[in-house]
């Protein structure tokens, strides 16, 4: 019997130590000594004269409030018609939304009130405390972390959790473990430290569990010119920029490796709630079920790593943000992990952002409370069926504007996916279209639809573009294609951005993410109009 079996029978227990991992940075960190206070506070027999802070009387706000939608604003029904893009026409168009009004005042009526005297003051690294206890039932109904002592801490959105947690692990010049296409901003974010990526091959479950372990065993620090990386960062769900979606037994292969070779997992899953499943044809899409209530729907979704059959030893340090599920304005989002490395969380919390901002905290904590967690669920079931509409809707654009033949892929990251090679589909009545049949019948680009998240990852066949040489600058033609879309008024992302080793990107395949996240049903069919011209006129006239 595999261990995190054994522990699954066991009694919870606490997470083990792991503070060998902490960087030498977050060693030193002592706790603030203006903060170091705070755990005084809220004595009522206590006269404070000691912190600078502002007196609430001369806060300009005697409340703030705000209309918030009701939890089942959004139709669950799978019927395209029914509740594609619906959100827009509710938020934008003539239609009456169903509200509820929310306020916080300045003084509490009630000891348990959120109000403004405390949320626009300094507080602590930890956050309000309402906000905290609704991330609590959240985290122990959902992800139900196999450890008994599992800690939350809030954030100011994944991207700064992920900046706190690489220097609280990583020392300048050591490496970490991504996948060979990941999220741009974690990148960004540790190499001003002289931390860099080493990347992993993915198929259609994201990194590959063979690969990660061939990278660990057969490490040479002589070679690689550093010691062998003890920190993964990861977007299990909604691969960011590839939408593939990690299941359990994958995880456990992954964890079973992180626990062998003493890895900690950083756990970036901004598109948890944002699983959509397979796509399928209009017609095979009537006949899908819908669960019928939000907790059928919740025990569909994949886990995350801190789930109790997977994380029994507490080294998952998990992202959550409400950027995707609420609004990325707020600024708000939340670590679990093991309490030591909370604790050195805090500290690093402590002396830069301090807490997140205090209108965010207590608009959102006000909302998430008056919702409850039953509403917060049904609206997150909501929000999974109108990005499942809208990844949908792009992609059935695709295949209306191309030809698309489907595949199962035999290579590199997209192995074992279902793929949807595109080529030129002849208009009708276009002599010059029809003079290209052998020209129309080759690979523009490919894709495997998402699972989850917002993104359409495609890879471009430039190996079919007339007098393509593969041994000029890598990515030169990649960028090119941009410019010509950008030009025509369409703006995608370009792959290389994604690469966790741009040296090392291919300069036959190119790539582009395209988001179904935000624009209106009118503009993906322009877009996808714009984007079919300009791409069957390049790969005819290089």
């Amino acid at each position: 019997m595999s261990q995190y079996l054994t522990e699954k029978v066991q009694e919870k227990r606490k997470a083990i130590d792991l503070s060998h991992h902490l960087s030498d940075l977050s060693r030193a960190r002592a706790t603030s000594p203006l903060k170091g206070l705070a755990r005084y506070f809220g004595r009522p027999d206590l006269i404070s004269l000691a912190g600078g802070m502002p007196n609430e009387a001369y806060f300009p706000f005697a409340a703030i409030s705000g209309d918030a939608l009701v939890p089942d604003s959004f139709s669950l029904a799978s019927n395209q018609s029914e509740s594609s893009l619906s959100w827009f026409w509710k938020l934008f168009g003539s239609r009456k939304e169903k509200t509820t009004s929310i306020s916080i005042p300045k003084y509490p009526a009630t000891k348990d009130d959120i109000t403004l005297k405390v949320a626009l003051q300094y507080g602590t690294a930890t956050g309000l405390p309402q906000l905290q206890k609704f991330i609590n039932e959240l985290v122990g109904k959902i992800y139900q972390p196999a450890y008994s002592d599992w800690t939350t801490l809030v954030q100011t959105g994944n991207t700064d959790g992920w900046g706190r947690a690489v220097t609280t692990l990583c020392n300048p010049g050591e490496a970490f473990i991504t996948e060979d296409w990941t999220y741009p901003s974690a990148l960004a974010g540790s190499a001003p430290h002289g931390i860099h990526p080493v990347g992993v091959l993915m198929d259609d479950q994201g990194m590959r569990s063979e690969e990660l372990r061939k990278l660990l065993a057969e490490w040479d620090e002589s070679v690689r010119g550093c010691k062998r990386p003890h920190v993964m960062y990861t977007v299990p769900v909604g691969q960011n920029p590839t939408g593939v979606t990690m299941g359990l037994d994958r995880k456990k292969e992954i964890y079973d490796i992180c626990v062998e070779y003493d890895v900690i997992i950083v756990e970036d899953d901004p598109y948890y709630f944002l699983q959509m499943g397979s796509y399928g044809a209009k017609l095979d899409r009537a006949s899908q079920a819908m669960h019928a209530d939000p907790e059928s729907w919740l025990s569909s979704l994949a886990p995350s790593y801190v789930k109790y059959v997977i994380d029994y030893q507490g080294r998952v340090i998990r992202l959550d943000t409400f950027s995707k599920t609420i609004a990325p304005g707020s600024r708000l989002g939340f670590y679990t992990c093991n309490p030591r490395f909370a604790e050195r969380l805090e500290r690093a919390g402590e002396v830069s952002t301090q807490a997140p901002c205090g209108f965010g905290q207590s608009l959102i904590a006000q909302l998430l409370t008056t919702w409850k967690y039953e509403g917060y669920v049904r609206w997150l079931q909501g929000l999974a069926v109108q990005y499942k509409s809208r990844r949908d809707f792009l992609l059935d654009a695709l295949r209306e504007e191309f030809h698309m033949q489907v595949s199962v892929g035999t290579t590199s990251s997209w192995k074992g996916c279902t793929v949807y090679t595109a080529s030129a589909k002849p208009k009708t009545g276009s002599s010059r279209m029809l003079e290209k049949r052998a020209y129309g019948s080759k690979a523009l680009f490919s894709l495997v639809p998402p699972t989850s998240g917002m993104f359409v990852w495609l890879k471009l066949h430039f190996e079919n573009v007339p007098g393509f040489q593969p041994d000029e600058e890598p990515n030169t033609m990649e960028m090119k294609l941009w410019v010509k879309l950008a030009e025509a008024g369409v703006l995608i992302g370009p792959g290389r951005y994604f690469a966790s080793d741009q040296e090392d990107a291919s300069p036959v395949d190119g790539h582009f993410r395209i988001a179904f996240s935000y624009a209106s049903e009118e503009d993906f069919t322009k877009a996808v109009k714009i984007f079919g011209e300009v791409l069957r006129e390049f790969f005819q006239e290089q």
